[in-house]
Formats: structure tokens, sequence, C-alpha cells
């Protein structure tokens, strides 16, 4: 079956949280809808019956550089090449948005995703509290 990626999809608060949960990360319930209303764009994907099945986002100032953030697919829809197509059209609107570099930052077994999504793998470095 074809998915659609659509750019600022309407989403309910609970949706990505649930989503978030089913791929084993924490909820962040207080996220939503704080997280859609501070992002540059987002982009959903919804099965046949509606429900919320992929979803990431980009962030930033909105002027040269953007984070591409939570690429989440629903386990149920791994493997199908959705999440390809959700980065894939995360960077053309994040062309269109007039951004020229995304960058992201992943576990290393997602290294050959991103590689076919187009991103070059370099060096970097994560900061994060203990909260």
């Amino acid at each position: 079956m074809g998915y659609y990626i659509v750019i600022n999809l309407p989403v309910f608060n609970n949706e990505v949280p649930d989503l978030r949960e089913l791929v084993g990360w924490g909820r962040r319930d207080d996220d939503y809808p704080i997280l859609l209303e501070r992002c540059n764009f987002w982009a959903g994907v919804r099965d046949e019956h509606e429900k919320l099945i992929a979803f990431g986002y980009v962030c930033g100032m909105g002027l040269e550089h953007g984070y591409l953030e939570d690429i989440i697919v629903h386990p149920e829809y791994q493997g199908q090449g959705i999440g390809v197509k959700l980065v894939t059209e995360l960077l053309l609107e994040s062309k269109r948005f007039g951004l020229s570099m995304v960058t992201v930052t992943f576990e290393e077994n997602k290294t050959q995703f991103y590689n076919r999504c187009g991103f070059i793998t370099g060096s970097g470095g994560v900061w994060q509290t203990n909260i």
C-alpha cells in the first residue's frame, strides 16, 4: 500500500507520545503540542485507518541550519521504506523552507539508514543532562 507523507499533518496531543512509546522511547507527553508550535515543520503518515504510523520534524532558528529530530516509524510498518520517504520529504521541505544544511544525531546502528537518506556521516558529540 502507498502511504503519503504530509507536511504539518494535524496530530492529536497523544499520538506522537504513543508512537514514541511503541519504539521504546520515553513518551514526553508534556512536549505536545508545544513542540509543534516551536519546530520549523513536521511530517507524518497515517495508515488506511487514520492511525499515525510515522512522524518526524525539523527544528532550528529557521535560518541556514536545521536539525532533524525524532524519526519514528511504527514497528509494524518498519522495513517498508516509509522512514526513508519521511526523511526525504522532510529534507525537501527543508530546502523549500530555505535551509541549506540539516544535521541529525543517531545511534550507530542507524548509520546505513541515514546514509540512504543522503546524510554524510561525520564525527560529533552530544551533551546531555542527567535529569
